[in-house]
């Protein structure tokens, strides 16, 4: 009977306790109903804002942050109210950037989301720090970029080239593209919260803009900067075009490897020296020579030997006979491209399709044979292989010389193999008529602008890296063969009766004329041939997107007129973007500036790290991590991000593979984290590394720290009365007047104040990040905020209490205001929502928006170190509790706190602070023991406590007595001492299985051997919890 009592008594426990779980559960799934469509309702009341208006924030504060609702209507409010755009009359000091303008080849990623996160950080920064700023936006054309995705679009939506829609049609198209995309990337910025000058927005194709980069190329071209050679370029086959010298990737071919290559179906083989034979003129015998590009053999004009080699001597002078077309080739002596200890000590010179050759064909006069036409495939001068594509004519060309007896073997070589960058194509070097840039004074006055200190690079350290480049500049071809893009603005002169055609290596290069207009090149033309009759033909060709981009500080100020723009806003103040365009752009705007107004375009560079993903893997749409910022800022689904490869330009595996990538890495989608979230992740990342590994886990850390911002201003709302005025002068407020915490509490903020300055001004963003985020996070919030609480129940009747009170709050008000106005530059939209709701003094004077509000500076009155040192005490007392409180398993128990402290002057802060630990550690009530010079103590504490050792002079006790059942607690650590031995066991046997060392990978080794450390640590910890409750329940 007995025991089917105990047993229902059980039953009806469970049964109960069921109830109590689901009762639970209910009440928290209908709070979280209400509070959803609480968030339902307040977005649709602010979505309702009419455009440009300000936002209504009367009323409550939501009860948690939600941020569509706390985003929505303040940019657009901000711009109506002109507050982007600087005022031309003010005597303010100016602070001048640009946007480095992203391309309209799509929608902006992560990468331009750092950019602009850092640079509107800075601007904001200054805006409230008293400049004048100026922040121009813009998008480049990106000439080759886009012409690519607009004909991949066009072949798969219509099935044609853009040869057969011809380029006026073609133009049409791009143009479709540019506005849907141009749009697009505008709406992103805005959602970042970029405060640029939209009235001062450019695209580099409008007509200022192109009328800048023709008045470049004619000056240029007249102080003989920009010329017209026949010279080697690098050409893509795949795009059709040539491309410069850093628009080409190398990768290293150890061995004879096959690669794929772009527009072939088999791999293409690399790596291999192939040698062959030429028969000396006479039959007086043969020459062997090797090469890893046997099909330019078709294009050969000499043979080369050292001088000085003795087994070649007897053929000075001689000729060898081409096997094909039985065309005479010298034998030349040449030092300067042969190495007698490499292969036969005999080299094939190929004057038009090898940069040494080239050098060599010009010193020694040789002929130039282009033996490739636009599409790779071999032309008429190496018949019978015309038509054949070049790595096919490779293997073909071997078989020919195998047939004639000439082939002497193969061997694996070592090389290097350049790749278009745009194309992934293997580049050919081939002669073509272009027109090039002299870069190496231009290069020398760059360099010396940075030696002298006019142009500063942050990090310093890729200050080596620019002289080593600049230093070593090769001239920079411009031509490019596309139809997107500025016309070069120069144009061939046909004489009547003569049939000169401008692009062919046999083109007159003096028949060329540029002008700034068609009748300024006709002008030109008439000056230079007198008499006769002509008719003019625009070069076909574009010009390098980069010549346009170099001129972008200075052409958005409408050079090369002379506006009052140009005059107050040039040359700028800093340049920021990745170090990854280190050359590509910013090299060229500081040589061409140089060049064209005869300044550096801006004071400081700053280089950005690169953002990979959370692997370190570059960002690559074939790998699906590339990520649209407003994917991270609203959140999406797994098969949301699946949707947006639909209509990219990824062929089926590629796709398949990108797929598979986010699956990976997003298996359930991103969670929505808001824009400030976004910007403050970024920014605080930002260490000037190479790198920077975006893990999407830390931003949705930073939307929820957003919560506890928001919930400090709901514990103002609640705390600061609606009669609370708060002080007409914050900076002037005497801390000797407030209580101790809150004189704390401004030396503190005065402290982080001058930090986050500091950093600003050199660029740390995470240093400002983690200085502004440690004042709200473990400053204001976790300290100040808990000590208010029991300070707002003491008595208002009671003058002194409620002077406390009235000090309490003030100090409050004043961090919160300030505290705000130090976040606003990494989080802007928060920052306004929740200062825009914070009380004012009716006579101080009113800052519309927070944005144009002073940056808080450090205040030297405020300044105290003397309480910073007694709270970091005290905190460090704080932490140790802290940790004794979780080692026991205390949650809501509030135990007594003994302090036994044997310094005096630690004493007395201890007595003085005792209700504040209180407070802070969850304490019934705190007793100092001080410990007296004869080593004897007050009545010290009571047996029972858990121990944790401060310092040298603190010791604190916790007393456990009442508080836990000590006979339970044993019971559990027992049990969980011997849980943890198991997964030690279990870990020390996979570590000892044979193999483990040789096979298993180092990273997962660490991971072990971390792990391990951990549960060593844990055991530690139970074991001593357990004997400290032994004890316990021993003297119980």
């Amino acid at each position: 009977a007995a025991d089917k009592a105990a047993l229902a008594k059980q039953a009806k426990a469970a049964t109960g306790g069921d109830d109590k779980k689901n009762n639970a559960k209910a009440d928290a799934e209908a709070k979280k109903r209400a509070e959803a469509e609480e968030s339902v309702r307040l977005l649709a009341e602010v979505r309702a804002t009419p455009v440009g208006a300000k936002k209504n924030i009367k009323g409550a504060v939501a009860k948690t942050y939600n941020p569509r609702i706390v985003e929505t209507a303040w940019y657009e409010w901000w711009e109506a109210c002109g507050y982007f755009k600087p005022d031309v009359t003010s005597d303010k000091p100016p602070f001048v950037i640009v946007i480095p303008p992203p391309n309209v080849t799509g929608a902006l990623h992560i990468g331009h989301a750092l950019t602009n996160s850092i640079q509107d950080a800075v601007v904001r920064w200054r805006r409230m720090s008293g400049y004048n700023t100026v922040w121009v936006p813009g998008t480049d054309h990106a000439g080759i970029a886009t012409q690519t995705v607009v004909e991949k679009k066009i072949q798969r939506e219509q099935g044609k080239t853009r040869h057969d829609l011809g380029r006026e049609a073609f133009l049409g198209e791009v143009w479709g593209w540019v506005g849907e995309y141009g749009d697009r990337i505008c709406d992103q910025l805005r959602r970042l919260g970029s405060s640029v000058d939209w009235s001062r927005q450019v695209f580099t194709m409008d007509e200022n803009m192109s009328r800048a980069v023709n008045e470049a190329f004619v000056r240029m071209h007249q102080s003989g900067v920009i010329y017209r050679d026949n010279r080697l370029v690098n050409w893509c086959c795949k795009l059709k075009t040539a491309v410069s010298d850093i628009e080409v990737d190398y990768i290293d071919v150890p061995r004879r490897s096959l690669l794929s290559v772009p527009g072939y179906s088999e791999p293409v083989e690399f790596g291999v020296l192939t040698s062959f034979a030429y028969q000396l003129e006479g039959g007086e015998g043969e020459i062997v020579v090797a090469t890893t590009r046997p099909e330019t053999m078709l294009g050969d004009t000499a043979v080369a030997v050292h001088p000085d080699d003795p087994r070649y001597t007897h053929m000075h002078g001689k000729f060898v006979i081409h096997p094909i077309n039985g065309r005479r080739i010298p034998i030349i002596q040449d030092a300067e491209i042969v190495d007698m200890a490499f292969g036969t000590g005999a080299v094939k010179i190929t004057p038009a399709h090898d940069p040494n050759d080239f050098k060599s064909g010009k010193r020694h006069n040789l002929e130039f044979i282009n033996i490739l036409d636009d599409d790779g495939c071999i032309n008429e001068k190496g018949e019978p292989f015309t038509g054949q594509p070049r790595f096919k004519a490779r293997v073909t060309v071997v078989d020919m010389l195998k047939e004639k007896g000439l082939f002497r073997g193969t061997a694996d070589n070592e090389m290097r193999l350049g790749l278009c960058s745009r194309s992934k194509d293997v580049i050919e070097p081939v002669l073509k008529p272009q027109w090039w840039v002299k870069c190496d004074d231009m290069a020398a006055r760059a360099c010396e602008a940075v030696r002298s200190g006019e142009l500063e690079i942050i990090p310093k350290e890729f200050e080596s890296v620019w002289f080593r480049w600049l230093e070593n500049i090769r001239d920079w071809c411009i031509s490019r063969q596309l139809w997107w893009g500025h016309r070069i603005p120069a144009y061939y002169v046909h004489l009547q009766g003569e049939a000169s055609m401008p692009g062919a290596p046999s083109e007159d290069s003096n028949r060329w004329v540029v002008g700034r207009n068609k009748i300024d090149a006709e002008a030109v033309a008439a000056e230079r041939f007198p008499g006769q009759t002509f008719t003019l033909a625009q070069d076909e060709d574009v010009l390098d997107t980069w010549f346009s981009s170099g001129l972008f500080p200075f052409s958005v100020f409408n050079w090369p007129e002379a506006s009052p723009d140009l005059e107050k806003f040039y040359p700028g103040a800093l340049l920021e973007t990745g170090h990854d365009i280190l050359f590509f752009w910013v090299a060229r705007m500081v040589m061409q500036g140089l060049q064209l107004t005869g300044k550096v375009p801006f004071k400081q560079v700053y280089l950005h790290a690169m953002v990979r993903d959370a692997h370190g893997r570059k960002m690559s749409k074939s790998l699906g991590n590339v990520i649209d910022p407003l994917n991270v800022i609203e959140g999406i689904t797994l098969e949301g991000l699946h949707a947006t490869l639909v209509g990219g330009n990824l062929e089926g595996k590629e796709a398949e593979k990108a797929r598979a990538g986010q699956k990976a890495d997003y298996p359930d989608g991103i969670e929505e984290c808001g824009t400030d979230a976004l910007r403050f992740a970024l920014c605080a990342y930002t260490s000037q590394a190479r790198d920077i590994n975006l893990d999407i886990k830390r931003v949705v850390a930073y939307r929820h720290w957003c919560n506890k911002l928001y919930n400090a201003i709901r514990f103002a709302s609640m705390n600061l009365p609606e009669d609370y005025v708060p002080p007409q002068q914050p900076l002037q407020v005497d801390p000797a007047t407030l209580p101790h915490a809150s004189q704390w509490l401004l030396s503190k903020l005065s402290a982080a104040s001058a930090a986050v300055v500091k950093a600003m001004g050199a660029y740390e963003f995470a240093v400002a990040t983690q200085k502004v985020y440690s004042f709200w996070q473990y400053e204001l919030c976790d300290v100040y905020i808990e000590l208010m609480k029991p300070v707002m129940a003491l008595d208002d009747s009671d003058p002194v209490q409620a002077a406390t009170k009235r000090g309490t709050r003030d100090a409050l008000w004043i961090a919160l205001d300030a505290g705000l106005r130090l976040l606003h530059p990494f989080m802007p939209f928060i920052t306004e929502e929740l200062w825009q709701r914070l009380p004012r003094h009716p006579d101080a004077q009113m800052v519309p928006s927070i944005m144009l509000a002073d940056y808080p500076q450090a205040v030297s009155a405020w300044e105290n170190s003397q309480l910073e040192t007694d709270y970091e005490y005290l905190q460090s007392i704080i932490t140790k509790v802290r940790k004794l409180r979780t080692d026991y398993g205390l949650q809501k128990q509030r135990p007594q706190l003994y302090l036994v402290v044997s310094s005096p002057d630690k004493a007395a802060v201890l007595q003085r602070s005792a209700a504040e630990i209180a407070a802070l550690t969850v304490s019934s009530e705190v007793v100092v023991v001080v410990v007296g010079a004869a080593g004897q103590a007050q009545a010290g504490p009571p047996s029972g406590c858990g121990v944790a050792i401060v310092d040298e002079a603190t010791v604190a006790h916790l007393l456990l007595v009442g508080v836990l059942d000590p006979a339970l607690e044993v019971a559990k650590l027992e049990k969980k001492t011997t849980e943890i031995a198991g997964r030690l066991e279990a870990m020390a046997k996979r570590v000892a299985f044979a193999g483990y060392a040789e096979k298993t990978p180092e990273t997962v080794k660490e991971e072990d051997e971390d792990k391990r450390v951990k549960m060593e640590a844990e055991r530690a910890a139970a074991q001593s919890a357990l004997a400290d409750m032994q004890l316990l329940l021993k003297g119980s």
